[in-house]
C-alpha cells in the first residue's frame, strides 16, 4: 500500500486491477474511457463498494461514500485517483 499519489499511468493500473478483482470476467480492453463502469461491467452494489475497497486500499488513500460518483468511468477514477 502506497500513500503517494499515482500517476494517470498508476492510476489506470490500478483502476484496472480493482476492477478485474470484482470483475474478474470483465474485458477491460473494451471498455471505453467514458463509459459507465457499473453499467458496462454489470456491477452491483456490492461489486461497486469491494471496488472502492480495492481502491482505498492500493492507494493507500480514503474513499468515502461522497466520492464514489467521482469514480463512475475509467477516466473520472484515474483523474480521482492521480489527484486531477
Amino acid at each position: 500500500m502506497t500513500t503517494e499519489t499515482p500517476t494517470r499511468e498508476g492510476a489506470d493500473r490500478i483502476t484496472r486491477t480493482a476492477l478485474l478483482t470484482v470483475a474478474p470476467e470483465a474485458e477491460l480492453d473494451t471498455l471505453s474511457p467514458g463509459e459507465n463502469l457499473r453499467e458496462a461491467l454489470e456491477l452491483d452494489s456490492m461489486d461497486f463498494l469491494a471496488f472502492a475497497e480495492q481502491l482505498s486500499e492500493a492507494t493507500g488513500r480514503r474513499i468515502d461514500e461522497s466520492d464514489y460518483d467521482r469514480l463512475t468511468t475509467l477516466e473520472s477514477c484515474i483523474e480521482f485517483l492521480s489527484g486531477r
